[in-house]
């Protein structure tokens, strides 16, 4: 493979109008497929194999009037206190706002008056009640206009005294890019900077990042409509292709300026650069690329397809990194080298041999106290992971928005007029068409469920009138919040009581709507959790194991992998769940960890961690083949990369501590879990208890069986190939040119 890269490398400096022409063609391509593409929809949610989805899919069969895949909106009104709603004056301010909303767009497709619908509270003294709007489009497709009559609908009741607010998807918008994402490229700008001491090496990992990413999100925003791509998709591919483009183009223009202060020519130093730092950002993307490919395993339409757009963004971040890194430092020539060390290039200096750095005596240190060294870094992320033992899961709903917005305010009084569970309750499926008598099935499915704990108001049935009266619905309203163990555990009581009306009537009973589908989400999440972490792991176990021809360095790179997601995890835990420094990183509010969050964060922290393993390790390995002893090894490795991985850790800290800056709750939880489990990774484990495992191995940490050296494929990442090639290999530079 280093043969192969450094002959592509060599190929595209020497071809570099063409391979940035090449790149700049397909950026413009694809921002004119993003620019003509339709607006992009949510994406639509489902959780295949669960009782919640079965419910709704039998919902859209047994009553295909029903806009249940439309927008909702809840209008909220609260009288001044001591007053009424049924009050002529705020009655009839209510009455306008329900007739403006009727009017308001061609979009609405129903208004509840709460006079007539139940809408108005019965408890305290009835000072609050809410208009139910429901949409012919989803929350994507509802127009500015659709929007703005809705925020306008109650300005009339405000100004007759009434406190109005509004909650639901309807106001659901798409996620905008805050000034933090910007505040985190201008901080890997000023890392690539002060690493470099070239403002032009520092700026191609930043230019080629942007194209990737460019490329990358222009992609998805031109296929959401035809893929079903929700708007979180391109976020998190925008998220994670910045952080490995950076980091893949920092390691070959890194490697590019070693070779040059060796005194090699500049295209034969991009040939090696690429053949060697270029291997390991191959296999360094694919892990990376395993694990997001494998969130397939899940079984959850929209977390595959989040996981292949973000892998498909890394597999461009790779190929830039190996084409037109390589030819834009062609164009940049000797100006990568920062003033000093041009000079002394062009005096024919090389670079001066065994002069200590921060990586050697960091590394030296470690050798003289492995031990130390270990338990300390055990223990600390031990410590750190023991709030991820009261991990709770869910899914973010108005309650989980900031206080000051008005969907929160519109859930908590809600809530103060109505009870706590009336903002997730559940619709019951009394699915008749196997009974004898579907009404009778249905009175005795409400009246096992009123006999149920926790059991608010139970609503009348509604029969599919129009397709065969076979079919009823039942809202049921919790009398816990929707969070709560108590609305779970009645989920579930539910779901029992189904099973005997069953067998007494056979009828089924199905359980839906958002808090049962949260429920299931959450389970299916728990159940594939670990069949997600054994193929993952496993595959990319076998991949380190030809990358280094060893057992042991691969298996401490999962475990190491496995302590650091779990202590970042426990994290996220202690500051979204717990609220510890929330104020510090703006959890406004505190509540269940988001369910698909673990699952995630292990797919994509693991792929990340595995770059810095690949990039550190590689250099030990090198020096370890080229006739280094182990020890000296683990310093050489740290000589030539602790800066350089330092560097690109920062850089991933920068970007995805950006996101924590977003006013979507799940961007901003899962920029804090991937910044702070690559903090934890590469400084804690990486750079600390890898050299200390690897001190204490010593030779054996690079033992392989022999029967398995014969069977593994031979990839040359040391690029020990190159060093019995002519670097002048024009036949070979020839034979690439024709291909």
């Amino acid at each position: 493979m280093a043969t192969f890269l450094y002959r592509l490398g060599r190929f595209a400096f020497r071809r570099r109008r063409y391979v940035a022409l090449v790149w700049v063609a397909l950026l413009a391509l694809a921002g004119f497929g993003a620019a003509s593409a339709t607006t992009a929809t949510s994406s639509s949610f489902s959780i295949p194999g669960t009782e919640a989805q079965r419910a709704f899919d039998l919902l859209k069969d047994r009553f295909p009037n029903d806009t249940a895949d439309g927008a909702t909106a809840r209008v909220v009104f609260k009288a001044p206190a001591g007053q009424k709603m049924a009050d002529p004056a705020n009655k009839a301010a209510v009455e306008k706002t329900v007739a403006g909303l009727k009017s308001s767009s061609d979009q609405v497709s129903s208004v509840t008056d709460p006079f007539t619908a139940g809408g108005v509270a019965q408890n305290g003294q009835g000072s609050i009640a809410y208009v139910q709007v429901s949409y012919k489009a989803n929350a994507m497709q509802l127009t500015d206009d659709t929007r703005d009559a809705l925020k306008k609908s109650g300005e009339a009741a405000q100004k007759a005294g009434l406190t109005v607010e509004i909650g639901g998807d309807a106001l659901q918008a798409m996620p905008e890019t805050g000034s933090g994402e910007i505040v985190g490229v201008v901080i890997a700008g000023l890392v690539l900077v002060i690493t470099f001491g070239s403002l032009v090496a520092a700026g191609l990992p930043l230019l080629t990042a942007i194209i990737g990413v460019g490329i990358g999100v222009s992609t998805i925003t031109a296929l959401a409509n035809v893929l079903d791509l929700g708007s979180t998709t391109s976020t998190l591919a925008m998220m994670i292709g910045l952080a490995v483009g950076i980091d893949y183009a920092l390691f070959i223009v890194s490697r590019f300026r070693a070779e040059l202060a060796e005194g090699r020519e500049r295209e034969d130093a991009a040939g090696r650069a690429v053949g060697t730092a270029g291997s390991a950002v191959v296999f360094a993307g694919l892990t990376v690329v395993i694990a997001l490919v494998g969130l397939a395993v899940v079984n959850i339409p929209m977390l595959t397809k989040m996981g292949v757009a973000a892998a498909g963004t890394v597999v461009i971040a790779v190929l830039i990194a190996l084409t037109l890194i390589p030819a834009l430092l062609g164009f940049a020539g000797k100006r990568v080298l920062g003033r000093k060390a041009r000079k002394a290039h062009e005096r024919g200096e090389r670079a001066a041999e065994g002069k200590p750095n921060m990586g050697t005596r960091w590394a030296s240190f470690v050798l003289r106290k492995p031990v130390w060294v270990l338990l300390v870094g055990v223990i600390g992320l031990g410590a750190i992971a023991l709030p991820a033992s009261s991990l709770q899961m869910g899914l973010p709903d108005d309650g989980s928005q900031p206080t000051s917005t008005t969907q929160r305010r519109a859930y908590d009084t809600l809530s103060e007029g109505f009870g706590p569970g009336f903002n997730g309750p559940f619709m019951v499926v009394v699915d008749g068409k196997g009974a004898a008598n579907p009404r009778a099935a249905t009175e005795a499915t409400v009246a096992a469920i009123k006999r149920l704990p926790d059991v608010g108001p139970v609503l009348p049935a509604h029969f599919n009138t129009e397709t065969g009266n076979d079919t009823a619905t039942i809202t049921v309203i919790p009398k816990s919040k929707p969070s709560s163990t108590q609305t779970e555990d009645l989920v579930h009581a539910i779901r029992d009581a189904g099973s005997t009306i069953k067998a007494d009537t056979g009828a089924k009973v199905l359980v839906t709507g958002s808090t049962a589908m949260n429920i299931d989400f959450s389970q299916k999440m728990n159940d594939a959790l670990l069949p997600y972490l054994a193929l993952v792991v496993g595959l990319a176990f076998l991949l380190l194991m030809v990358v280094f021809r060893s057992v042991l360095v691969p298996l401490k790179a999962a475990l190491g992998f496995l302590l650091s997601v779990v202590a970042a995890l426990g994290a996220v835990v202690a500051v979204f769940q717990w609220g510890w420094l929330g104020s510090l990183f703006g959890v406004q509010q505190t509540g269940p960890i988001m369910s698909m969050m673990p699952i995630f964060m292990v797919g994509v922290v693991f792929g990340l961690a595995m770059d810095y393993e690949v990039f550190l390790v590689t250099r030990m390995r090198e020096a370890y083949v080229h006739g280094e002893r182990p020890g000296q090894a683990i310093v050489t490795g740290f000589k030539h990369g602790a800066r350089v991985v330092t560097a690109a850790a920062v850089i991933m800290i920068a970007v995805f501590s950006g996101f924590i800056g977003s006013s979507e709750q799940m961007i901003k939880m899962i920029g804090f879990g991937l910044a702070i489990a690559v903090f934890f990774d590469a400084f804690v484990v990486r750079m600390a208890i890898v050299p200390a495992v690897l001190a204490l191995l010593g030779a054996k940490a690079w033992w392989l069986p022999r029967w398995l050296d014969r069977v593994l494929p031979n990839v040359d990442v040391e690029g020990e190939g190159l060093r019995k090639q002519d670097s002048g290999d024009a036949d070979g530079d020839r034979e690439l040119a024709r291909v």
